[in-house]
């Protein structure tokens, strides 16, 4: 009779499972010993007394100490609380009943429309995409923002962040995105933000609209650290999940700093040398995978991505923006001056990239683009002279031409919440201002 199955049978079996006791809780770490634990692996932590159990992830382990953040209140927690050791990592669930949903970053329902029911769950950190099986970006996403898709265009699988100040129009620049996109799935993480301003996107911003084809995940700034830094990952997860389905997927990050600063406190906690500006180098070294996630693959959908970045001081040479910028494919910047002076959407132009626009566009979409570019930069250029009312008909005849389309060139560039503009009609308008340009440049030769 053949055993091997039984001795297979053996060899895998748990004997015995250790459970481990806490040595100290220290603000937001726990310490704990006694079990054996892989890093970022869960566990559950039980009061003796009431037999209530809280969860917690390994986030450090030094000599014979396990380092823990809960992922709850640790009201409650006695040195007599016992470890046990889930054995598991987390996972997201995952399903098209997501869409039109707001949960948190453990896949619980935060609306009012009952528990989620999905039958299927995603690792929630992924894993690396093969270079080579990256499809490549030749097809632009429509966002229905004027200044976007004129000067920005953004590809379907691109990377983009928009980097801006507070107080600029960020949230309504999102909300915009997620209602006016042409993209099938939205799925957007709102981390650290407030938690009157999670209810005021919803209804003021995203809208019913928006919502139906959204997934909303929601770590406020009263959730620990460690939830606020899942909520990147779930969403990224779910995404994943959406674009391996064949959509194309719309994941929309509010904000990329809040999970660098989530992490900061994490790698703070577990004993990490200070960085730049107090960033531990974890905090760095996470925005690049996290990011590559992104993309479209052969025989899938895609994956666009916007991510914010908060600004600190409005110096756009901070850490986070200064790594952010290195590794997209291109920055929205929102500037303070547009804003005070009433232009929304507050894009600066001039300092915005998007380095796939070439393989997005045709021809005619870039050259107008350029001229147009061009028309901006020299008006910004004389804008001193000009505000004095030194500037001189006749001496410049490209800053003549910037100052004639000032006006035509600043209503193309506003738009309100409510104003959708697809591409078809937004050619049309681009064409009409060249138009009127030309015009203007051959009476005056």
């Amino acid at each position: 009779m053949n055993y091997s199955f039984l001795s297979k049978a053996i060899d895998s079996a748990v004997v015995f499972k250790q459970f481990g006791t806490l040595l100290s809780i220290n603000g937001p770490v726990i310490e704990a010993t006694g079990c054996k634990v892989q890093h970022g692996e869960l566990v559950k932590i039980v009061q003796p007394s009431s037999g209530n159990s809280i969860f917690a992830e390994v986030i450090g382990l030094r000599e014979h100490k396990i380092l823990l953040m809960p992922y709850n209140g640790i009201d409650g927690l006695c040195l007599e609380s016992i470890v046990e050791p889930l054995g598991d990592f987390f996972s997201v669930p995952v399903g098209h009943k997501l869409l039109g949903r707001v949960i948190d970053p453990l896949g619980n329902a935060l609306d009012d429309k009952g528990d989620i029911d999905v039958s299927q769950r995603r690792s929630s950190h992924g894993s690396s995409i093969n270079p080579l099986n990256r499809k490549p970006i030749t097809e632009m996403l429509s966002t229905g923002i004027k200044a976007i898709d004129i000067f920005t265009p953004i590809g379907k699988g691109q990377r983009v962040g928009i980097f801006a100040g507070s107080g600029v129009g960020k949230s309504t620049l999102l909300g915009m995105i997620a209602k006016f996109s042409v993209a099938e799935v939205i799925v957007i993480a709102l981390i650290g933000e407030r938690g009157r301003e999670v209810g005021d996107f919803i209804r003021d911003n995203l809208g019913d609209e928006g919502l139906r084809k959204t997934v909303l995940v929601v770590a406020t700034a009263a959730e620990p650290a460690v939830l606020r830094r899942q909520a990147a990952y779930t969403a990224t997860a779910i995404a994943e999940w959406f674009r391996s389905e064949g959509q194309d997927v719309l994941l929309i990050m509010d904000s990329i700093t809040r999970f660098a600063m989530a992490q900061r406190e994490i790698g703070l906690a577990a004993g990490e040398p200070l960085g730049a500006r107090g960033y531990p180098p974890s905090a760095l070294s996470l925005l690049p995978p996290l990011v590559e996630r992104a993309g479209n693959i052969y025989e899938q959908g895609s994956l666009s991505a916007v991510y914010t970045v908060l600004v600190e001081g409005d110096d756009f040479n901070e850490p986070i923006s200064d790594h952010m910028r290195s590794v997209l494919d291109g920055h929205i910047i929102l500037d303070r001056a547009i804003a005070a002076r009433g232009q929304y959407p507050a894009i600066d132009i001039l300092n915005s990239i998007s380095r796939l626009a070439k393989f997005i566009s045709d021809k005619d979409e870039i050259s107008d683009a350029a001229f147009l570019r061009t028309l901006i930069s020299n008006y910004q250029e004389a804008k001193d002279l000009i505000d004095l009312g030194l500037h001189k008909e006749g001496h410049n005849k490209v800053t003549d031409l910037a100052v004639k389309m000032k006006q035509s060139i600043d209503q193309l560039l506003q738009q309100t919440e409510y104003t959708i503009c697809d591409r078809k009609e937004l050619r049309k308008l681009v064409i009409e201002i060249i138009k009127k340009a030309k015009e203007f440049e051959s009476a005056n030769k």
